[in-house]
Order: C-alpha cells, then structure tokens, then sequence
C-alpha cells in the first residue's frame, strides 16, 4: 500500500514541475521578445550611441587645445574624457558657438558620461587648457545620440571657408583743388665790383634762397646801358607777341617767358666792358673768394647774359670778378621766379575695407 501510493505522488509531481517548466521558459520567451522589441525601437529612434571622436591628445605645457564638433537638434552629447596620469586640467568646456558655455569644469582628471541636450543644431568648440609646466595626456571619447532616425547619419564635422568682410567708414581727405602759377620779380641788384690791382681783390658774391613750390627761375644780367636796352627790347616783344599770357599774368615779362622755355630774342651785346661771373651753391662760394677750387652750376665772361634756370634748395650765389686792371666795373642782375601754389580743400570720402576672416559651416 506505502509502495502504491509513493509511485502516484511522484507522478503528479512530475506533471506538475513540467508545467512550470513551461510556464518559465513561455515567460521567459516573452521578455525577450518584448526586449528585442524595445531593443529595436531604441534603435529605430537612434537611440544607439554614435561614436563621434575618440582619442588622446597632449596639451602643451601652459598650453591650450581646441577643435570643433557639429550636432543635430535634439541629440544628446555623452561627454568621457580621462587625463592618463590622473593629473588635473586647469579647465575643460564645451561652448556651444558663438559663447553659449554647456559645459566647464574646472581642475578636473575625470569626466564619466557627461550627457549634454543640443537645443539647435550648430557647432560646438572643445577646449582644453592647462597651467602646467608638464604635459598633460588626456584621452576622450565624444558620442552622440541622434534625436530620430532622421539625423542618424548626421556629419559632425566642421569645415572651414575664407569669406571677405567689407566694411565702410567716412574719412576727411586733403585733395588739390586747384594750382595757381604765380610769377615773381625776385631779384633786381647791382653789384660792384674793384679792379684787379684794387688790395681788398676783385670779386663780389651775392647769395639768394629760392623760395618753395618754385618750378623754374631765370636771370638776366648787364654791364653797360646797350644791355639795358636790349632787356627792354626783349620785354616789348613779348607784349606784342604774348598778349593773353600778359593779360592773365601781370607781371609776366621776358624773364618769364624764358623760364617757361619760350623763344626770346635777346640781343647779345658785343661792345663794352665784360665781366666773369659764375652760379654756384653752398660753401663753394667761400672757396672762391679765397682763391681755391671750386664748384659751380653755370659760368661765363659776358657783357649780357641770360638763361633758364631748375630750382635748387638751399643757398645759391653769384659770384664775379673783374679783370680789369683800374676800372671797376658794375653789373645789374635780374632774376624771375616761376612759382606754382597748390589750393588744397578738405571733402568726405567713402573708403572701403576687405578683411578676409575663417567661417566655421557644416555640411548636411
């Protein structure tokens, strides 16, 4: 009877753990086909991690690193980093560009799985900076995870582009409105001159400086009154042959005329007593009153002369002498100048200024 009996509760036991048996391994299907379910719409609205940077940098000593990153609106940036040696940063931040700081840790050897919400897609700027005078070894790893299926193949990186910037700002400017030509009697003297045998020597200097803006000068000089005469001779000339340059300018004579380089017809005087005279500049008319050698521009031995003249800065001389043995002599010298004065006025202008500066843009 004990026998029998033990024999059909080991049946029923057996029935029974065989049907939960079941029962588990049905319940245990079902969570994972819920799992992968769930598993598939993770993964259907990217919710899988993307890798988007991993790797090690050396920040130089007192030094500073920085890159960039695009992220898609809505997606959710993890954030690892780890200095090798444990060592700290003086500062990690990330900022969303232009200055919108998302992130800045200050001192730190370690971040785990920073996650970080992007609001707009754009780009955001990775700094890291050290006030070490050792280098710091930091490894990271950027992720993201895409807000849908849509941005899942979103392309993170920045790229670079050089656009021109103008710009306009208003400035005075000096600018020539117009030239006046302006003729000037500059010089009108007689000098004298002892004869040769005269203790206190022969020669006589004079000395002029021309004034500015003077483009040409000329000169005219004498020594007896048939030079006179042809001087005005000249000068008649150009009032019957110049008329509209006489009327514009009033003191525009034959000197004037010669400077502008227009034909005058002076009459070269044969008959009188001559007289050696020379141009010259500087110190070199001290070495000829002394007697020794010098330098000179123009020279000649005349009883009339002229000639048209370039300006030159600084002092200018005439200097003479007389060969005659016991006459003195005289010379009258004449010099015109030709000055041209610049009138100058003030007006706005419009100036415009290119700078090329990098734009930061992404693709997608």
């Amino acid at each position: 009877m004990e026998c029998g009996g033990g024999g059909e509760l080991d049946e029923l036991s057996v029935l029974h753990l065989n049907i939960i048996e079941k029962e588990n391994l049905y319940f245990m299907i079902k969570i994972l086909f819920l799992s992968t379910l769930w598993i598939s719409s993770l993964q259907l609205q990217g919710q899988t991690p993307v890798d988007v940077a991993e790797s090690t940098i050396k920040v130089g000593i007192l030094g500073e690193e920085i890159f960039y990153f695009g992220f898609a609106e809505g997606d959710k940036l993890i954030f690892n980093f780890e200095e090798v040696n444990g060592k700290e940063l003086k500062e990690l931040e990330i900022l969303e560009m232009p200055s919108t700081s998302k992130m800045l840790e200050v001192k730190t050897s370690k971040i785990a799985n920073k996650i970080i919400k992007i609001p707009r897609t754009g780009i955001y700027r990775f700094r890291f900076t050290s006030s070490a005078i050792s280098v710091r070894l930091c490894k990271y790893k950027i992720q993201r995870i895409p807000a849908s299926a849509a941005t899942q193949n979103f392309n993170p990186t920045v790229f670079n582009d050089f656009v021109n910037d103008t710009t306009y700002t208003t400035e005075q400017e000096d600018y020539l409105a117009k030239t006046d030509t302006v003729f000037i009697n500059y010089q009108d003297r007689i000098v004298k001159i002892n004869p040769a045998s005269n203790p206190a020597g022969n020669k006589s200097t004079f000395n002029f400086v021309l004034p500015d803006n003077v483009i040409a000068w000329s000169y005219y000089l004498y020594t007896n009154p048939a030079g006179q005469q042809a001087y005005e001779s000249a000068n008649k000339q150009i009032l019957a042959t110049e008329k509209s340059a006489v009327a514009k300018f009033p003191l525009y004579n034959a000197l004037a005329a010669i400077a502008l380089n227009r034909t005058v017809s002076f009459s070269k005087i044969e008959a009188g007593e001559t007289i050696n005279y020379w141009i010259m500049e500087g110190e070199n008319a001290g070495l000829f009153s002394s007697g020794a050698q010098f330098r000179f521009i123009k020279k000649g031995k005349v009883i009339n002369d002229y000639s048209r003249m370039e300006p030159r800065k600084g002092s200018l001389y005439f200097c003479f002498s007389n060969d005659h043995t016991t006459q003195p002599a005289s010379i009258t010298v004449k010099i015109t100048l030709v000055q041209v004065n610049e009138v100058l006025q003030t007006r706005q202008i419009k100036k415009m200024q290119v700078t090329s500066k990098s734009k930061m843009f992404l693709k997608n």
